[in-house]
């Protein structure tokens, strides 16, 4: 199992920040798309770093058309000497829409298209074959040599696609190289709708799990002391309760008999009610979302709970106001690492 973790620093550390996490024993290093351009930071990672793995959790793919992703990932994969993971999401329509001025349907169909069109762009770069990719939601018809990245010995980078829903999850698992599971998700919910969704878009692309990474990246919930686990739990359950104030989670919480907790949530966010519902996520609910425990707990708690599943995970502790900065780990890393050998 290989271990991810989060860069939140400001851009002019970023480069600094991916070297410690490197020394540490990440294997990748990965950032969102918050305020920042996710590519734009494992540019800066990529120059401070030799070996860890450039991983976007997420790039919002629905802001941007594939033609332009597909360039500015070819970018950072060639600079980083193809150490690039590009994991793409398609956000809410209320934010594509609103935020981005972007056209919004039938995401997970989009999404499908979306990563078949990026693979047609790089099998023209890379392959020279033809463009010619005609779609329902993108045309990409034309490739001149002038607009073609001279550097390409290091191929296309994997696209690893967010899935929530068994639709999205089935389409990401047919045509990309790997799936991101939202920290929103239980192990029941992983269990009897994730997997079974995933295998069946490998069967339908003919492929078998060994052909798919799985990223999961759950909420760990721990301390040294009363008050950094209170501060951490904090943390965790406001983060949680804005999760499940969105109706396309509903399913997650209906997982473990909470679905009606959804409406209660998205009524208080729509009051702008942060605080409230936070206090809504008691502890049997964030027991099943997140792991919790002593430090030297955490890891065979998700070791237990996901050990058969993840092919990487993140051993990274949050707290504070902003749930995008975090602690890595090196206790529960190193504790992950050998329950994972023990179980091979």
């Amino acid at each position: 199992m290989e271990m991810m973790a989060g860069l939140s620093g400001p851009l002019t550390g970023i480069a600094g920040e991916a070297r410690a996490l490197e020394e540490q024993g990440a294997d990748i290093v990965g950032v969102a798309e918050l305020g920042h351009d996710p590519l734009t930071q494992l540019t800066l990672a990529a120059t401070g770093t030799d070996k860890v793995k450039l991983m976007t959790g997420i790039a919002v793919a629905f802001a941007r058309s594939p033609m332009t992703l597909a360039l500015s990932a070819h970018d950072v994969n060639s600079l980083s000497g193809g150490r690039l993971m590009l994991g793409i999401g398609s956000q809410i329509k209320p934010h594509i829409e609103k935020r981005y001025s972007m056209p919004w349907s039938k995401p997970a169909a989009r999404m499908r298209e979306y990563v078949m069109a990026l693979k047609a762009i790089w099998a023209a770069w890379y392959d020279g074959a033809p463009l010619d990719f005609r779609g329902e939601f993108y045309n990409h018809t034309l490739m001149t040599p002038m607009f073609t990245p001279p550097d390409r010995e290091h191929g296309a980078p994997p696209v690893l696609v967010a899935a929530v829903g068994p639709l999205m999850t089935e389409n990401a698992a047919e045509v990309a190289d790997g799936i991101l599971l939202h920290a929103f998700t239980t192990e029941e919910y992983v269990r009897t709708v994730t997997l079974p969704a995933m295998e069946a878009g490998l069967a339908k692309a003919g492929r078998s799990r060994a052909e798919l990474q799985l990223v999961g990246a759950p909420f760990l919930v721990t301390g040294n002391t009363e008050e950094e686990f209170a501060q951490v739990r904090l943390a965790a359950v406001n983060q949680i309760a804005f999760y499940g104030s969105t109706p396309a989670y509903r399913g997650v919480l209906e997982s473990v008999g909470y679905g009606e907790l959804q409406g209660e949530l998205n009524a208080l966010s729509k009051q702008g009610k942060w605080l409230e519902m936070g206090q809504c996520i008691d502890d049997a609910l964030l027991e099943k979302i997140a792991i919790v425990g002593e430090p030297a707990e955490v890891a065979a708690k998700l070791t237990r709970r996901y050990g058969d599943i993840f092919d990487i995970t993140q051993a990274m502790v949050f707290s504070g106001d902003a749930y995008s900065a975090g602690v890595f780990n090196t206790e529960i890393t190193a504790a992950l690492r050998q329950a994972a050998n023990c179980s091979v």
